[in-house]
């Protein structure tokens, strides 16, 4: 089969003016980024905003395998097929970060004939959102260690300084740094450190912001710092929200492209889902609600963290509704949770895949504790045989859940027809949705509903220097706030070896901060990273430039 990118390549682009007619946009409402992107214009927000919003579908997976599951793949091929069974549809998904794409796992614009397009363009640079972000994260960097330089009127202690920088790539040398190394001219010496962009706290609010007010709202409330004697210092008090909103101008409106057949698609933010909170803007999404009738999104990695932020943090804070889930799942999944080495994994292993069926089970029941449908979605891979497939539907059955075949990446629309009927049939208004935990719940008592009810822990294992965390935000008046777990996307539990449904465990909360801005509280736990490493063959190895500017090896 043809590469990804060699797929991309032969499609025919529609220009980007007939996909925002499609999608229902007025040509003042684009804002051109070449013959195939766009920006849509406040403009668009102001007409639509009488109509009645769509019905909202959330595509999320079980644990992945390092390779990841076809998540993107599933929802792309998901959109198109519900666009040929004539229904007004749109899709909204997140923009790719640099990180992965020179990484491990490659791009995220899908993959074979179920992809969003460009492909080059989506995967490098796009429309420039997350050097925006990197930047506007930086600024604030900068002036912090200017108010130090500049006498410190606030007071601030440079030891808790606690904003990082960022970073739009895999880097792990910056994962500790030295600031102002030499002191005098070079700035006041303190420790700091590095995060990919994508889990930056600028690039959550730009996701949950609703509008320019709001988002410069949400920057001023950044706390970068505190005090000698422990008071919070924000953004604001620095007086750096205002440039910090002049950088994300552009990044706030929600970039438009294609897929290969042709359906609008809005890519616009990119939090991970294991250390962020892992979907795409509460902009992009409302503007697709009242353009289309049936919107389809994704949240990152599997149930336990995408779709789990994506109900108790996203839908509470945007007030919204969806109306049904699917479930990505593979028989290589399986077969890795069971225990296969993922060297193995295209091999027929029923055995292996009966023992990774607790792992479909437990997201399964935790998607159906928010009252809306589920669906689950066999992603086909070319070697999964008809009796590890037989193992999943007579599972699926067992649990009453619907259940179908996904052929997106081989055959795009095509092969997810079945999967869009029978979504189609359970689609609700959403009215039945619930988050998992009520806001009123204590921060702790929120992480041990999570542990116990997503997860499967037996309880908390609480760090002291996470307990007194904690206890200040507590205090500080963040209680309130949803959290916001980052954990490892490959086990239920904090530990990635734990593979299946792991039981009798407690979850390791190593550390707790506040993200005001963004509206949550951070609890790091086991050992989760936020700026990731490059592997020791890193795809980068294998993407080139030809002479005349023609991208390869991107994947």
């Amino acid at each position: 089969m043809k590469t990804d990118l060699e797929i991309a390549r032969e499609a025919e682009l529609l220009p980007i003016d007939k996909i925002a007619e499609k999608a229902g946009f007025l040509p003042d409402e684009l804002e051109h980024y070449g013959r195939f992107k766009g920006k849509i214009a406040n403009a668009a927000f102001d007409r639509l905003s009488s109509r009645p919003d769509g019905k909202l579908v959330l595509v999320t997976a079980v644990n992945p395998t390092p390779a990841g599951e076809g998540k993107t793949t599933t929802t792309i091929g998901l959109g198109d097929a519900i666009a040929s069974l004539g229904k007004n549809i749109m899709i909204a998904i997140r923009e790719p970060s640099l990180g992965p794409v020179f990484g491990v796992k490659g791009g995220a614009a899908g993959g074979g004939y179920a992809q969003v397009i460009p492909m080059e363009d989506i995967n490098l640079h796009f429309t420039g959102d997350l050097h925006a972000i990197t930047a506007a994260n930086n600024l604030l960097c900068a002036m912090v260690d200017n108010h130090l330089f500049q006498g410190n009127a606030l007071g601030i202690d440079p030891d808790r300084v606690v904003f990082p920088r960022a970073l739009d790539m895999n880097d792990r040398a910056l994962r500790s740094v030295t600031l102002g190394l030499g002191g005098g001219k070079n700035g006041i010496e303190h420790r700091g450190s590095f995060l990919i962009t994508a889990a930056s706290e600028v690039m959550a609010i730009l996701c949950l912001a609703t509008d320019m007010a709001d988002l410069k709202k949400r920057l001023g409330r950044i706390i970068c710092a505190y005090t000698y004697d422990g008071k919070p210092v924000t953004a604001a008090d620095l007086k750096a929200d205002g440039s910090m909103a002049a950088l994300l101008r552009d990044a706030m409106q929600p970039n438009l492209v294609q897929t290969l057949e042709h359906t609008p698609c809005l890519v616009h933010g990119g939090p991970f889902a294991n250390i962020a909170h892992g979907c795409n803007t509460v902009r992009a999404t409302r503007l697709a609600l009242k353009a289309a009738d049936i919107v389809v999104t994704e949240a990152g990695f599997g149930a336990d963290l995408g779709a789990e932020k994506f109900f108790d943090i996203k839908c509470r804070t945007a007030g919204l509704t969806p109306g049904a889930v699917v479930l990505v799942v593979t028989a290589r999944a399986l077969k890795y949770n069971g225990g296969v080495p993922k060297e193995e994994l295209r091999t027929e292993n029923v055995e292996a895949l009966r023992a990774g069926l607790p792992n479909l089970c437990a997201h399964i029941e935790n998607l159906k504790k928010y009252g809306i449908p589920v669906v689950a979605a066999i992603n086909r891979f070319y070697a999964d045989t008809p009796a590890e497939l037989k193992v999943i539907f007579d599972a699926c059955a067992e649990l009453g859940v619907p259940c179908a075949l996904s052929d997106a990446f081989a055959s795009g629309g095509k092969g997810t027809v079945e999967l869009a009927k029978t979504v189609l049939e359970v689609l609700t208004d959403g009215s039945g949705f619930r988050p998992l935990y009520p806001t009123e719940l204590s921060l702790e008592e929120k992480l041990g509903a999570l542990a116990r009810g997503i997860y499967g822990a037996d309880g908390l294992d609480i760090s002291p220097r996470a307990a007194e965390e904690l206890a200040t935000l507590e205090k500080l008046g963040f209680g309130k706030l949803p959290v916001c777990v980052a954990k490892t996307q490959y086990s239920l539990s904090d530990d990635p070896t734990r593979l299946g449904r792991p039981s009798g465990f407690k979850l390791h909360v190593n550390t707790v901060r506040v993200s005001a801005g963004a509206g949550f509280v951070v609890a790091e736990t086991g050992s989760i990273l936020t700026m990731p490493g490059l592997p020791k063959v890193p795809a980068a190895e294998g993407i080139t430039t030809s002479d005349d500017g023609v991208v390869d090896g991107l994947f």
